[in-house]
C-alpha cells in the first residue's frame, strides 16, 4: 500500500478515474517543479526540483502510477506543452538533447521508488532515505551516460551533470526521509516493514 491507495475507490470504474486523476496530478507536479530552473554556467543541466518531485510521485503513487505520471509528463513535453525546464529545446528535441537521459532516468527512478514504497520502504526514515538515494542513483546513471555523448565522455558528464547536484539532492533525500514516514505515523498506518 502507498499513500494513493488509502482513498482509492473499490468500484472499478471509479478506481480507474481516480488513478487517471492521480497520474495527471503527478505529471503536473513534476511540470511545476521544473519551472523554477537555475542554469549553471558550466552545465547544460539546470538545478530544478524535478528529482524531488519525481521521487515523491513514485513514493506516493506507487510503481505503476508513478512511472506512468512521468511518462505523461514526458508526453506533455513532447507535444510541445511548456512543462520542461525553461531555457532548453522544446518538444522531441528535448528528449534527444543533453538532458534527455535524465528524463528517461525519471521514469525508471519513479518506478523503483514506487516499488520500494509498495514494499513498505517509505515507513521508516532509514529505508526511505535508501529508497530515495537509489532513485537518485538511477537518475544520475542514465542521465550522465546520455550526457557523456554530448560533453565528450563520462568524466565531464559527471562533473557537469552529477557532482554539482549531490548536495541539493542529499537535502531533498533528508526531507523526504522525514516527511514520508511522519505522514504514515500521522495516519496511524505503518503497514508492512521492509
Amino acid at each position: 500500500m502507498v499513500y494513493a491507495d488509502i482513498l482509492r475507490p473499490t468500484v472499478r470504474r471509479s478506481a480507474l478515474l481516480y488513478d487517471a486523476a492521480l497520474v495527471l496530478a503527478g505529471s503536473l507536479l513534476i511540470a511545476l517543479s521544473a519551472q523554477v530552473a537555475i542554469p549553471l554556467p558550466f552545465s547544460p543541466v539546470p538545478v530544478t526540483g524535478q528529482t524531488m518531485a519525481v521521487l515523491l510521485v513514485g513514493a506516493l503513487l506507487g510503481s505503476r502510477r508513478g512511472s506512468l505520471a512521468v511518462l505523461v509528463y514526458i508526453a506533455e513535453g513532447m507535444a510541445g506543452l511548456p512543462v520542461f525546464a525553461p531555457g532548453g529545446a522544446v518538444g522531441p528535441a528535448r528528449l534527444l538533447g543533453p538532458t534527455g537521459g535524465y528524463l528517461i532516468g525519471f521514469v525508471l527512478a519513479a518506478y523503483l521508488v514506487g516499488l520500494l514504497a509498495e514494499r513498505g520502504w517509505d515507513r521508516r526514515v532509514s529505508t526511505t532515505a535508501v529508497a530515495m538515494a537509489l532513485g537518485n542513483v538511477v537518475i544520475y546513471a542514465v542521465g550522465a551516460l546520455w550526457l557523456a555523448v554530448f560533453v565528450g565522455g563520462l568524466a565531464p558528464a559527471l562533473t557537469a551533470g552529477v557532482l554539482p547536484f549531490i548536495p541539493g539532492d542529499l537535502i531533498k533525500i533528508a526531507a523526504a526521509a522525514l516527511l514520508l514516514p511522519a505522514g504514515w505515523k500521522l495516519l496511524g498506518r505503518r503497514g508492512p516493514q521492509p
